[in-house]
């Protein structure tokens, strides 16, 4: 991993710990609201999101709303690979040991084939859609479809002029940010 990644990654986190919270959940839905405008995502059936952590853009309610009328995915972590789980409601979720995140608890694995767009979070990302992600690189090996519209989602001060990047990083189609 090179040390620029690192130093940005160490950058990006402290600006998480000194963002607002009532800021930076006011900004996830206008977010959404922009990634719910995209043409790829309203002719899409089969979506990939994820299930937010407190330092990420709200996909909560997000994920609850849309699932009444699309196919949402969310990544559970399967050793060093991540699986794709249809969300069916709340009562699917399960609090599990990968990173304290819920996961849905659905045997219902969904083929990353089969997703259309996906709504990926990151540490960083830049205007030419290079993305930083937490450096485990669950993304990357995933989003290796080149027919999956990737929408990077994050806070303004998540922007960096130019991200650090490896050749095995897949840029995003699409970043949107508030």
């Amino acid at each position: 991993m090179s040390s620029l990644k690192i130093e940005q990654r160490k950058i990006i986190k402290s600006r998480k710990l000194a963002a607002d919270r009532l800021e930076m959940e006011a900004a996830s839905k206008k977010i959404f609201a922009q990634v719910e405008q995209v043409a790829e995502f309203k002719n899409a059936k089969n979506v990939l999101a994820y299930w937010s952590l407190p330092d990420e853009v709200d996909t909560h309610n997000f994920v609850v709303e849309w699932h009444k009328i699309k196919t949402i995915s969310l990544p559970v972590v399967a050793g060093a690979n991540l699986e794709l789980c249809i969300f069916s409601g709340m009562e699917c979720m399960k609090k599990t040991g990968s990173f304290g995140i819920l996961e849905p608890t659905g045997t219902e694995i969904v083929d990353p084939n089969d997703i259309e767009v996906a709504i990926v979070p990151g540490m960083a990302f830049d205007m030419e859609g290079n993305r930083l992600g937490r450096g485990k690189g669950f993304y990357d090996s995933l989003l290796q479809n080149k027919n999956i519209y990737k929408i990077g989602v994050c806070f303004e001060f998540q922007l960096l002029e130019k991200v650090a990047t490896s050749p095995h990083d897949i840029p995003m189609d699409k970043v949107i940010y508030v």
